[in-house]
């Protein structure tokens, strides 16, 4: 466990937490006016390895050999130039902090962080942190690496939980669930949707799977994995064979046939590492997935209601009828996949930077 406190005056600034893996959404834009929930479990922090938030820089703007350096292989649009390892925590769990009324008006609902800081330590005025609370964004709190320090508190070390623990536990991803939208005039509402943890969670993996596919067709496993994955493969790598093969594998999985050239594989919720085989001689390419996308895909679990009784409270859905599904196919996210396949080396093959270029240009949109 550990507590942050301001490098400024060693005022602390958060409830003790315990590090976790970050979620795959963390930089997802979601829809339009879409009020997101929190992006961390209270009483929980990950490191961002990646700098977040203004100021930025072009890409023309850059040094040659900057952005490799940076583990950046093909070009984007602008480069977040603030420090990288900011710690990101539930909003709920700050303390002894004020926000910047400099820094709070650029957005459109909330907070978008978009200025730089936007939090102050109130015993030194140090900026400290950002707040993020705006439409279509996850709620945060990132804190500053350079402007923070983080102190371990007194207890015990957390036994690391392990594959068989987390499988017991069983905390799937549901593949559609309810997404609010900001209150107007007859307040909030809901509709349900894609998960958007599934739809980062797609984003990144297409990006493995791409790159994984050495310009060949990939046949995923029939299913739900084909539902997700499938057609914007098919649309996205040449046709006809021989195809690479991609198989479900994980703990308490048989292990995968022979000639397997793709696994998709589960990503540890609190230390962020992938599962890997026991056989140290597999050479198959591992694609991570969030945990409970994995567990989901691994076991589909059906809708099922559960009956209640006495009046419906407010901004709770209905479960009869049943609620419908989206009616359009499952897209991935763009965002989480170009953030994921641009650091990727294989990238700088000729015919993924085609890929990429087409779809920054809005080819394939109906895919993202």
């Amino acid at each position: 466990m550990f507590v942050f406190v301001c490098a400024g005056c060693g005022a602390e600034l958060t409830t003790p937490l315990s590090q976790v893996a970050l979620p795959v959404h963390a930089r997802q834009t979601y829809g339009n006016g879409a009020q997101l929930p929190v992006l961390m479990q209270s009483g929980t922090f990950a490191v961002d390895p990646d700098p977040w938030g203004g100021p930025w820089r072009l890409w023309d703007e850059l040094d040659p050999g900057e952005a490799e350096a940076r583990g950046i292989y093909a070009p984007v649009h602008a480069l977040s130039d603030s420090a990288p390892g900011a710690s990101v925590i539930a909003p709920g769990d700050i303390r002894g902090t004020r926000l910047l009324p400099d820094k709070t008006a650029s957005a459109c609902c909330g907070l978008d962080g978009a200025d730089g800081p936007n939090m102050a330590c109130e015993t030194c005025d140090l900026p400290v942190a950002t707040r993020v609370d705006d439409c279509s964004l996850w709620q945060a709190v990132r804190l500053s690496s350079d402007a923070v320090h983080r102190v371990p508190v007194g207890g015990a070390h957390a036994k690391p939980i392990s594959w068989a623990e987390l499988i017991e536990e069983g905390e799937r991803t549901p593949l559609f669930e309810p997404v609010g939208t900001w209150g107007g005039r007859s307040g909030s509402s809901h509709y349900w949707s894609w998960s958007p943890r599934w739809e980062a969670a797609a984003g990144q993996a297409l990006a493995h799977l791409l790159a994984a596919s050495q310009e060949q067709p990939v046949k995923v496993p029939d299913g739900l994995a084909a539902d997700v994955f499938q057609r914007t493969l098919d649309a996205l790598l040449p046709a006809g064979s021989p195809k690479r093969r991609a198989a479900l594998a994980g703990p308490g999985q048989p292990s995968p046939d022979a000639g397997v050239d793709i696994l998709l594989v589960p990503i540890h919720p609190r230390t962020g590492r992938t599962w890997t085989p026991a056989d140290p001689t597999t050479s198959a390419y591992l694609v991570p997935l969030p945990l409970g996308v994995w567990l989901w895909l691994v076991s589909p679990q059906p809708y099922l209601p559960v009956p209640a009784s006495g009046r419906l409270p407010q901004d709770v859905l209905r479960d009869d009828p049943l609620p419908p599904l989206p009616n359009y196919l499952f897209r991935a996210d763009w965002g989480t996949f170009q953030h994921t396949l641009v650091r990727l080396p294989a990238v700088r093959s000729p015919w993924l930077r085609t890929i990429l270029t087409n779809l920054a240009q809005g080819t394939w949109t109906e895919f993202f």
